[in-house]
């Protein structure tokens, strides 16, 4: 595969793996003899987020591979500057946090009569071992995954000449944010664009925040790991 043309496929083929993955279960669900197997299907999102991470994994190890680099380097923790990053990732927290929190609850309100219809559609009930299984993988193959995919790979290898400094930038949190409207794809038109939307800001500053200090990748992997997998244990309550 060409280091040329890789990026813009993981760009956008992450989203489109997210929806092809989702499909083999809603075909499985079919084929089991279930009368709405999209929407059963559906609900087993996280693996087909994880099942997605693992192929965009490999592709970017292999690419890694091909440039002479190792992708597990771009998790090294430099030694020299941890008070600075350390500094730095605090002070982001002003702005992310309130980001990663506020559009998701105003455009939920905004677009259901009631917010908790946009959860109870996007949290549905599993057996426990799958969400066992998914409170371990799904957090975990995330933080590998999705800011190093978008932002260290991904942006610096874009072709930014025909708009300087501004393409790589936005096209990666771009699609960073609007993936989510396929994880999972229910074809309703406010849960499309409460998940198309209600990361894109956060996305945006992050991608500021790395295309700034590539090296902060590390602590917001681990952070990302962390916020993935306090949301995975809401399965556990929608279940039990």
């Amino acid at each position: 595969m060409s280091t040329k043309t890789t990026p813009w496929i993981l760009l956008f083929g992450r989203t489109l793996l997210f929806i092809f993955f989702q499909s083999l279960f809603a075909l499985g669900f079919w084929l089991s003899g279930s009368a709405a197997s999209w929407q059963v299907g559906a609900a087993w999102w996280p693996f087909a987020v994880t099942l997605t991470n693992l192929v965009c994994l490999a592709l970017m190890i292999s690419m890694f591979r091909q440039e002479g680099k190792r992708y597990w380097d771009i998790f090294r923790i430099q030694r020299g500057t941890v008070g600075k990053d350390l500094l730095a990732l605090l002070a982001s927290f002003v702005v992310i946090g309130p980001l990663g929190y506020f559009p998701n609850v105003l455009l939920a309100g905004v677009l259901f009569e009631n917010p908790e219809t946009a959860l109870n559609l996007l949290v549905a009930p599993l057996p426990l071992a799958a969400v066992v299984a998914s409170i371990v993988l799904f957090p975990l193959t995330q933080g590998l995954v999705e800011l190093a995919l978008y932002f260290i790979y991904v942006m610096p290898r874009l072709d930014a000449r025909p708009f300087p400094n501004l393409r790589p930038l936005i096209l990666p949190a771009l699609f960073l944010g609007l993936q989510h409207l396929a994880v999972p794809l229910l074809f309703n038109l406010p849960f499309i664009l409460w998940r198309a939307l209600m990361y894109l800001p956060f996305a945006i500053v992050v991608g500021l925040l790395l295309h700034w200090r590539p090296r902060l990748l590390p602590y917001l992997a681990v952070v990302h790991f962390l916020m993935d997998l306090s949301f995975a244990f809401m399965f556990l309550t929608a279940a039990y």
